[in-house]
Formats: C-alpha cells, structure tokens, sequence
C-alpha cells in the first residue's frame, strides 16, 4: 500500500458511550409574524417516529408516549407514506366506531383501522412555508381543523417528500399558550387569548 496513509489509531469503546442524534433548536418564543420556519419541525435535522399500517393501535400508542409524540408518520411496505395517526384518532371515537362497525376487541385495532389515509391528506409546500408567517400557519391548520400539517417538497417530475410538519400543540407552546387539553377547539382559544393580550 501506498506509504503516503498512516493507519489511524483505535481506542476501546468505553461503557455507557452514547451517540449523537439529530437535533433542531426551535426558538421557545415566537409571535405570529415570525417566519413560519420557526414552528416547523424539519425532518433534515430531526428524525420522524413512523409505524407500520399493520400495527397495533396499541402499539402505535405506545410508540407516541415513548417518543413523547402525537403523531406518528404510517408507512407502507414500500417505505412509502400511507398516512398519518395522531393521538386524537387514538383516544378519541375512532376505535369505537371501528368496533362497532367491525366487532373485535381494542385489541384488534390496526393504525390502519383508524388512521387518517394518504388519500384523505393535504399538505403545504416547502416553497410557500419559507415565504410564510407563524400566523400563516395557525390560520391554515385552523380552516383545515387539523393539529397537524406535513410539508413537502416536490422534485421536477412531480413526486413529493415529506421534509416537515407542523404541531398546532408545538406552535401554540412556542406562542406561550398554556395547552392544558389537546382538543382542537380549546388550543385555538388558547392561541387567541395569548394573542389579545399582545
């Protein structure tokens, strides 16, 4: 070999040795007129938690409060986004409808049983969020009546990537509202209290 390398030096890896993981420093405080990228979780820096469709709902449950997250990305066999499950679909009347359509235990229920599909999904584009305000933002999840919205990017051809999602319970956080409850509703109010006292 040539004589121009020098083999670098190894060292036994010490116990308790962690690693670096991806991280995004948001700013803790925004007001609506900040840059809509101040309240966007960007998923260069940070990695999303997914499930598969075929999972427990119990499990995909589980997964939400280990990651200390409310909404996981649902991916297909294919790596490909089928969807998304928050929470809310969880917790809220989607597994009892499910039951009572299908019959079964809450055992039974797959994220795919009650997750919100591709299909149903809206997205806001890369190129529109880097022009746009936090107040942008809000007003957009609250016309949709979402907690979440993903971003995209879009390649020539058309094809699109997820590289972001926004958090109506983050952004209302970073606005320092105090979000006591995850309904919907009780979050805007919060927003709106926090922005008429200024």
């Amino acid at each position: 070999m040539n004589t121009q390398y020098t083999a670098l030096s190894a060292a036994p890896l010490k116990t308790g040795t962690s690693f670096v993981r991806p991280f995004q420093a948001l700013p803790e405080r925004v007001k609506l007129s900040n840059p809509a990228l101040d309240v966007m979780t960007d998923l260069t820096k940070i990695s999303v938690v997914s499930v598969r469709a075929k999972t427990s709902m119990d499990k995909a449950n589980a997964k939400m409060i280990k990651y200390g997250v409310r909404m996981l990305l649902v991916l297909d066999d294919s790596e490909q986004v089928a969807g998304l499950i928050t929470a809310t679909d969880v917790l809220g009347e989607k597994p009892m409808r499910f039951l009572q359509n299908m019959g079964g235990t809450h055992a039974d229920i797959m994220v795919r049983d009650v997750m919100t599909t591709q299909r149903e999904l809206e997205v806001l584009n890369i190129d529109a969020v880097r022009n746009a305000k936090v107040g942008d933002v809000v007003l957009s999840l609250k016309q949709a009546n979402r907690q979440h919205s993903l971003v995209v990017s879009e390649a020539v051809d058309g094809r699109q990537t997820v590289c972001g999602l926004f958090s109506i319970t983050q952004i209302a956080r970073q606005l320092g509202a105090q979000v006591q409850s995850f309904e919907l509703a009780r979050t805007f109010d919060e927003i709106e209290a926090v922005i008429a006292r200024g």
